[in-house]
C-alpha cells in the first residue's frame, strides 16, 4: 500500500471539474463577477485520442474565451511550450473541418494560467513567454508567434486576493498546507489521512471529501495487490454479483478500516491476513 506521489494533481482536477467551482475560480483570477455558471463549458482534453496530451482543466467562457489552467507542484519554465501543444489540439477540436472553409473561422481568445503550490520559493505572480525560448539572433525581428502564461503562486498566504475570491481554491490550499504540516511528524500516508479528517471536521471542502471519499482514496493510495486480494476474498464470501460488486466491497473494506483510525501499515497487515486466510 503506497502513496500516489501525484495525488495533488488528480485531486485538483477532480475538485475543479465542476462549472460552479470553475466560475468562482475564474472570477477570482480575472476580477470578474459572473453569476451564471451556464456560461462555462468544460472542454478538457480527456478522450482516448488525446490521452497522451491530457491537460488539467480547460473551459470556455461565453464561447468567447478559452481558459487553460494547469496545476504545478514543481517549477517548470517550459509551461508555454506545453500549453501551446494543448491549445493547438483544443482549437482543432473546436474548429473541426471548418478550418478548410474559405471564410475565416472565429475562435475563442485563449488565456493561460498555471497555479503553483510547490515547496520551492516562487513569486506571487510571474509571466512566462514562449518567445523567451526562441533561438533567435536578431532581437529586432518580428515575433511571429508568442504565448504568455500567467503563473500564480497559490500556496497559503501568497495570494490573499485569490484566497478571498475563491473559497474552493483557498480550501484546497489549506488542505495541502495541512498535509505538509502533518508530514513533518507522520509518514505521507498518515499525513494525507489526517489532513482529510481535519478538513471534514472544520468544514473545509467537507461536502467534496464526504461525497468523493472513495475517489480521493483511489487517487491518494495505490492499493496494488492488496485490493485485488480483498476483491477476490469478497467474491468468495458470496458476492455473486461479479467483479464490480466485489471491487466496491473491497474498497469499502479499506474505507471501514480507515474509519476505525487504523494506520496504513495496520490496514495492510489486515488485508494481508485476509488474503492468507483465503488461500
Amino acid at each position: 500500500m503506497t502513496v500516489n506521489k501525484k495525488y495533488k494533481d488528480g485531486l485538483f482536477r477532480s475538485i475543479f471539474n465542476n462549472r460552479s467551482r470553475l466560475l468562482e475560480l475564474y472570477n477570482a483570477i480575472e476580477g470578474t463577477s459572473y453569476k451564471d455558471e451556464s456560461i462555462i463549458e468544460i472542454n478538457t482534453l480527456n478522450d482516448a485520442f488525446f490521452a497522451v496530451m491530457k491537460n488539467d482543466i480547460s473551459f470556455t467562457v461565453n464561447d468567447e474565451m478559452v481558459i487553460l489552467i494547469e496545476h504545478q507542484s514543481t517549477i517548470n519554465e517550459n509551461m508555454p511550450l506545453r500549453l501551446l501543444s494543448y491549445i493547438t489540439r483544443i482549437y482543432e477540436k473546436m474548429a473541426d473541418k471548418r478550418i478548410y472553409n474559405k471564410s475565416a473561422v472565429k475562435i475563442a481568445e485563449p488565456k493561460f494560467i498555471v497555479l503553483y503550490n510547490g515547496k520551492e520559493p516562487y513569486p506571487k505572480e510571474k509571466l512566462l513567454r514562449l518567445s523567451d525560448a526562441f533561438k533567435k539572433t536578431d532581437k529586432n525581428d518580428l515575433i511571429s508567434l508568442d504565448l504568455i502564461v500567467r503563473m500564480l503562486n497559490i500556496n497559503k498566504g501568497c495570494n490573499p486576493a485569490l484566497e478571498r475570491g475563491s473559497k474552493t481554491l483557498d480550501s484546497y490550499a489549506i488542505f495541502i498546507e495541512k498535509v505538509r504540516e502533518y508530514e513533518k511528524k507522520l509518514p505521507l500516508e498518515e499525513a494525507v489521512k489526517s489532513a482529510v479528517k481535519y478538513c471534514i471536521e472544520n468544514g473545509i471542502l467537507e461536502d467534496y471529501f464526504r461525497q468523493n471519499l472513495s475517489e480521493v482514496v483511489d487517487m491518494v493510495i495505490t492499493l496494488e495487490y492488496n485490493l485485488k486480494d480483498a476483491i477476490e476474498a469478497a467474491r468468495e464470501e458470496g458476492m455473486e454479483e461479479g467483479i464490480e460488486r466485489g471491487k466496491k466491497e473491497g474498497q469499502n473494506h479499506v474505507l471501514e478500516l480507515m474509519a476505525q483510525g487504523l494506520s496504513y501499515e495496520e490496514i495492510k497487515k489486515k488485508i494481508d491476513r485476509l488474503s492468507k486466510k483465503r488461500k
